[in-house]
């Protein structure tokens, strides 16, 4: 990994991974949520409730499809390929300590003359 966190050049690439990153935190909440459905119908006495729960529990499987859906789309996500999702899950664990390792808090952060600015 290169050095030089300032320079936006070295950032090619970070918003794919940011967008998978953020696609597997949503699912994850989606999947809590389906859990506190199922949980709250079956501690509910009012049916009228229940029905209610239930079919947001519904809304949230749908949206749990979609958002599969659209990782498997765009590679971020193997379900039926174990060995691939181990290497992504490898690979995105190595980014992770790589990024942990960085010296984000240089000593020298002056960049004057890096970007146009209106004081040069």
């Amino acid at each position: 990994m290169n050095q030089d966190y300032l320079d936006p050049k070295y950032a090619e690439g970070m918003p794919k991974m940011a967008d998978s990153a953020f696609a597997m935190d949503l699912l994850s909440s989606i999947k809590t949520g389906i859990r506190y459905y199922a949980v709250a119908i079956t501690e509910t006495a009012s049916p009228q409730l229940r029905r209610v729960l239930f079919n947001q529990m519904e809304k949230a499987i749908d949206l749990h499809t979609e958002v599969t859906d659209l990782m498997l789309a765009k590679g971020w996500l193997y379900p039926h390929d174990i060995g691939k999702q181990v290497e992504l899950d490898w690979k995105s664990a190595d980014m992770a300590l790589s990024i942990a390792e960085m010296n984000l808090y240089p000593i020298d952060t002056d960049r004057l003359g890096t970007f146009a600015t209106p004081y040069q």
